[in-house]
């Protein structure tokens, strides 16, 4: 038996690899069109941003290792060119110019998938435009990020490999832009559990652009044109827009091809002809639940179906029963997970489930909150589910994969007995948790409503009531609702009747027991799957704000507050662990015990207590010190009040800082203004520097910014960056300014943007005054990095405490 491969890689290796081991005397030939027969695409983007070291650790097989241990023919940089059904031959031709044919008993097609790359307007002119596929391809975006000192990349597609590449290309040390046409990244989760990712992706100081396409082109690549006009500057741009099947040769051959470019194969993978077999990205497939044809681009499926035709040759009998699109992707500190069915793609009726179970026992260090989802059908059946988390999406999400191949029922996730020690599952799972609460829903004992319903449910006349305690309603409610603690739900029976009533708290666990109560009193009410959590999630709103090199937390004005080392906590708490309510009780609790202006500090492991908690101090008048993230673990100062015993009255304590308000433009006076501020910084000294008006032109940046006609003539009469202000006195068109940088030069003056880094490595805080931004339209974006935006009252409360306050 004589058996051609068509590709190798996945699908094609394994099936080389098991047709040997079950047949000694088979002879096997592989065709390859690239360099390279077996290697791990789906780690490409982890040796670019450095997450794998060594390039050889990608290349798993060579083709002398293959034709040694395999006994078999391998041809790499060989293209296979044309099939002859009738005769069952096949020609190839390779890249030394060797060409040929071979005749086979069985031929295996399995050529993958090919990158999209559509005819964008000045694409074939863009010398810094990529696709990933390949292990050269790897290597061109190695060489030229190196080769270009490239400093700001554009990821175009928020599919996996999209993701993957935003994430590595920050690893690198690039300033990262992701662009997606859709409202959302990643397609198989649904909006809201994809907000999780924007809001993560943010946090981690990747610029989201969403519902945006790619218009063309410019400058040889290095900007990139909208579809709303506006224009991103780019040194390196990776489109990972998707991917099609390789179905040429097979089209050319009279195989069948489906409605979505795959090659047409039955359940053994055979092909409208029964002598040639098809697998992997260029198959289309029926999908494990829907039934329908779907396409498929992940490498374990190729691996079975490769192993699976080899037994079928073999006699051995085996049957593909369908794809159930098992995924999950690494997103910074993030996984997330997805198998079979989303809202977008389900038919008929459904219900959901939104659940936020912790990862391992809440008590164990290193507990994180899971956001879980599930779809199910009114009859039980599990049709999807997705998970983001830090820890755990991969094992919450296999359970399901098995569930639902082994054709149990949403509610029998209940009577799984799965293994639990606190280090790594909760006595209750988060499958265990699943089954649960889908129970009570078939069984019409909660009825819950999503959180893309409560405008409606609202208009319908319905009573929103958080029964979260009062500390948690403070940081942060849907618009409308009472709140009225489920300790004192009992108590407020008459308040409640006869009115119609959605009830929720943070994750609408203690909405059920309410709605238990309720229910039980006779009142109407619903619970809001997910809670507060989820619907803040769903609602979270783009900053779309420009890319940075750090990691700030979304919490903090997008800018990373440490902990001051100088403060010293009178209280530390230890949360780590503790899903919601638990921190923020235990900083509501603690704070009550603490006198105006004592620090507490609180460690946590949920990300999300960094938002909650700076919420609940601007509420509750108290004051937030910093964030920091170490391993996992977020650390929090919180200072009680706002009293003159602040902060920055610790600080600035016996008036040892100095204030400086910059009007003017001139290089001169910009110059002087910094030589203060160096000077004060080296003596110890606290500064601040309050840029205003002109004064502008000294923190501004050249950036493209759409602007009114009014904000284009101050952008015309302002300079364009700090490199190009003009002196007060003899200016001279600009020749007095380059004499001065000149003379400068020859006494060894340092200039203004070392002056600038200069005061900026001692500490000075640069504000930029918001008020003259907004009168000169001066953008955000336009800001020098680490430029911070404040009003009067910032710069007032510093000069308050301020020894010295000048005004230059």
């Amino acid at each position: 038996m004589k058996i051609l491969i068509v590709g190798g890689v996945a699908g094609g290796a394994s099936f080389a690899a098991r047709m040997r081991r079950l047949n000694e005397d088979a002879e096997i030939v592989l065709f390859e069109k690239g360099e390279y027969v077996s290697f791990a695409n789906c780690g490409l983007p982890y040796y670019i941003g450095g997450e794998i070291a060594e390039r050889d650790a990608l290349l798993l097989q060579s083709v002398e290792q293959m034709e040694k241990k395999f006994n078999m023919k391998v041809y790499n940089n060989t293209e296979v060119t044309k099939i002859d059904r009738k005769n069952k031959s096949i020609e190839f031709s390779s890249k030394d110019g060797t060409d040929g044919k071979s005749d086979y008993d069985y031929l295996i097609l399995s050529p993958g998938a090919s990158p999209v790359k559509p005819p964008i307007e000045g694409i074939s002119e863009a010398k810094n435009v990529f696709t990933l596929r390949t292990v050269p391809d790897t290597d061109a975006i190695k060489s030229y990020i190196k080769n270009n000192n490239a400093q700001e990349a554009t990821v175009i597609g928020g599919g996996f490999i999209g993701l993957e590449m935003a994430e590595n290309l920050k690893r690198a040390g690039l300033k990262t832009t992701l662009i997606e046409m859709d409202k959302q990244v990643m397609a198989p989760l649904d909006f809201e559990m994809a907000q999780e990712l924007h809001m993560h992706l943010e946090d981690k100081g990747v610029r989201l652009i969403l519902n945006n396409g790619v218009k063309k082109f410019k400058d040889k690549g290095a900007a990139i044109e909208l579809s709303d006009g506006s224009t991103v500057h780019s040194d390196i741009t990776i489109l990972a827009i998707g991917v099609k099947p390789e179905n040429t040769l097979a089209k050319d051959a009279g195989l069948a091809i489906g409605a979505r470019g795959g090659i047409v194969v039955n359940s053994q993978m055979q092909t409208s002809d029964e002598y040639i077999y098809a697998l992997g990205d260029a198959a289309e497939v029926n999908h494990f639940v829907s039934g329908e044809k779907v396409q498929i681009a992940l490498a374990g499926y190729a691996n079975y179906q490769g192993r699976m035709i080899a037994d079928l040759l073999n006699g051995m009998q085996a049957e593909y029963k369908g794809s159930l699109g098992t995924s999950i992707a690494k997103v910074f500190d993030l996984q997330a997970a997805s198998i079979g069915l989303n809202e977008k793609t389900i038919k008929g009726e459904y219900q959901v489930i939104h659940l936020h179970p912790v990862n391992h026992a809440a008590y164990y260090p290193g507990s994180y909150p899971m956001h879980v989802k599930v779809l199910y059908s009114t009859e039980g059946k599990i049709l999807g589910a997705q998970c983001v988390a830090k820890d755990g999406a991969d094992k919450f999400i296999d359970t399901i994969a098995t569930a639902i191949y082994a054709g149990l029922s949403i509610t029998q996730l209940k009577d799984l007995q799965l293994a639990y020690a606190p280090p790594f599952n909760a006595a209750k799972t988060a499958i265990n948790f699943v089954g649960y609460v889908s129970e009570n829903a078939l069984n019409k004992k909660v009825s819950f409503i999503q959180c893309n319903e409560i405008e409606q449910y609202k208009k319908d006349g319905y009573m929103l009531v958080d029964v979260s305690e009062a500390a948690e309603f403070a940081i942060g409610h849907i618009d409308g609702s009472v709140n009225i603690p489920l300790g004192t739900i009992r108590d407020n029976i008459n308040t409640l009747q006869g009115k119609k009533i959605v009830l929720y708290c943070r994750v609408s666990l203690r909405a059920y027991n309410a709605h238990c109560i309720l229910r039980q009193k006779g009142i109407d009410s619903v619970v809001l799957s997910g809670g507060y959590k989820t619907y803040a999630i769903a609602n979270y709103k783009l900053k779309n704000t420009a890319a940075i090199c750090g990691c700030p937390l979304s919490a903090h004005n997008q800018e990373e507050k440490m902990i001051q080392k100088n403060v010293t906590a009178k209280v530390e708490i230890n949360a780590c662990g503790l899903q919601c309510p638990g921190p923020i009780t235990r900083v509501y609790t603690a704070m009550n015990e603490l006198a105006d202006g004592d620090v507490l500090e609180v460690k946590v492991t949920d990300i999300g207590f960094t938002k909650d908690i700076n919420s609940w101090c601007s509420t509750t008048g108290n004051t937030l010190i910093g964030v920091h993230e170490d391993s996992g673990v977020y650390t929090a100062q919180i200072m009680k009040g706002k009293t003159e015993q602040t902060l920055e009255t610790k600080v600035f304590e016996n008036h040892n800082s100095a204030t400086i308000i910059v009007f003017s433009g001139d290089l001169d006076k910009t110059m002087a203004a910094f030589i203060i501020a160096n000077g004060a910084a080296s003596m110890g000294k606290k500064v601040t520097m309050f840029f205003t008006f002109w004064g502008l032109s000294a923190v501004k940046r050249r950036a493209h910014a759409q602007k009114n006609a009014m904000e284009k003539m101050f952008d015309i009469m302002l300079p364009a960056d700090i490199t190009k202000l003009g002196l007060s006195k003899m200016n001279m068109a600009g020749m007095g300014s380059a004499m001065m940088k000149k003379i400068m030069k020859e006494k060894n003056v340092d200039d203004l943007p070392t002056l600038m880094q200069s005061a900026r490595n001692l500490g000075v805080k640069l504000i930029a005054c918001s008020m003259s931004m907004d009168v000169m339209g001066i953008k955000k974006e336009e800001l020098l990095e680490g430029v911070e935006i404040g009003g009067v009252a910032t710069y007032l409360g510093d000069a308050q405490k301020s020894g010295i306050n000048l005004f230059i």
